[in-house]
């Protein structure tokens, strides 16, 4: 029986993907989850959508309004040292309010962004 490996990343190596004038990512995808540092500059949209993947969002710097259920009803400011865990299915959009670097987890991975369905980062 083979012994599984560790695999050692450092996030200057990792493609920095510049989604659009005011949004970049780096992405990490193991077998199970995705990994990703977020810049999103003041005054971007991240538009309404939802996935089956639950999230869990780390903001170490900067502060993000987020829009979530339905019709976005629920609004919660996450900022600096925050976290807000969003589960599977739910519907929701963010607002930059101040210049952001998050850490984004996601599991099972994004399958639709290692596809390139992500459109909605792209409108920025």
């Amino acid at each position: 029986m083979s012994e599984a490996k560790a695999k050692h990343h450092r996030w200057d190596d990792v493609t920095r993907e510049q989604l659009s004038p005011s949004i970049a990512r780096r992405m990490i995808a193991t077998d199970r989850v995705t990994l990703v540092q977020f810049n999103l500059e003041q005054g971007a949209l991240v538009a309404e959508h939802r996935h089956p993947n639950e999230q869990v969002t780390y903001i170490v710097e900067g502060h993000l309004r987020f829009h979530l259920g339905e019709d976005g009803e629920d609004v919660v400011d996450v900022k600096s040292g925050e976290v807000l865990h969003i589960p599977p299915d739910l519907p929701h959009s963010a607002d930059v309010v101040e210049t952001t670097f998050a850490i984004d987890v996601f599991t099972p991975r994004r399958e639709d962004w290692l596809a390139g369905e992500d459109a909605y980062l792209r409108g920025g």
